[in-house]
């Protein structure tokens, strides 16, 4: 009698092997990250370039992921840099945890701070050739001032999201790495009110291929600009942005 007996098969060749290891990688491999990409325009604006000149920029866009929590880098750094009596950016957007610089390259004193909204900083008074550095740890947006030149001005928005663009002069933003899955897009524009921006939230859907976003229109109608005060509560002096620091030296 013969008894047969029965083996199961085995993957011993390298033909066996490979074919494994790759189906196991097919299986086990991250989703490709795709490009979410979007055009920004402002509508009802009195500011000149935006009429003018079709200045779209400063817009910020950012996805809030839906399902799990995005990893943020640690230690980044970004610069917002004075020259010129100016911030530049004037839109700065960062993750929360970034350091910012704040390098004075013109040759008078600055003072940048921010006394409301998002959080509160102050780099005291510093010379030409020297910077300052504030690490921001706070959600949320930071308006940014000179506490001797009133006429300067920027914003810092500190996210929770690796995800994000601020759009160029053109109105176009591109978001890029964004790995699949269904996510809340938020907008920020320093001359659109907290009701306008809170009406272009929207659910995102981004695949392996990335997102095409539908045109956003941010409205500017309502807004109005408020002279602000300096670091101490009080209005600035007449002669507060004539190029001179005029009080004692730091």
């Amino acid at each position: 009698m013969t008894i047969m007996t029965w083996r199961s098969p085995t993957f011993s060749s390298s033909a066996g092997i490979l074919a494994c290891v790759g189906f196991c990688a097919i299986l086990c491999a991250p989703a490709r990250a795709g490009t979410v990409t979007g055009h920004v325009e402002l509508v009802f604006s009195h500011d000149p370039n935006v009429r003018k000149h079709l200045d779209y920029s400063g817009v910020v866009v950012w996805l809030e992921p839906l399902d799990v929590a995005p990893t943020l880098s640690r230690a980044k750094h970004a610069e917002m840099v004075q020259k010129n009596k100016t911030f530049i950016p004037h839109v700065l957007a960062i993750t929360v945890g970034t350091t910012v610089d704040f390098p004075n390259r013109d040759p008078i004193f600055h003072n940048a701070f921010s006394n409301y909204n998002g959080q509160i900083f102050d780099v005291s008074l510093y010379p030409p050739g020297t910077s300052r550095s504030i690490t921001f740890q706070r959600e949320g947006v930071v308006r940014v001032f000179c506490n001797i030149h009133p006429a300067m001005s920027a914003v810092i928005a500190v996210l929770k999201s690796p995800y994000f663009s601020v759009s160029g002069k053109n109105g176009n933003m591109q978001i890029v790495g964004v790995p699949p899955g269904s996510y809340r897009m938020h907008v920020f524009h320093e001359r659109a009110t907290e009701q306008t921006l809170n009406a272009l939230t929207r659910i995102v859907e981004v695949t392996s291929d990335g997102a095409q976003l539908p045109p956003i229109s941010v409205s500017e109608s309502g807004y109005l600009q408020l002279p602000h005060k300096n670091k101490y509560g009080k209005d600035y002096p007449a002669a507060a942005d004539s190029g001179s620091y005029v009080g004692p030296k730091p």
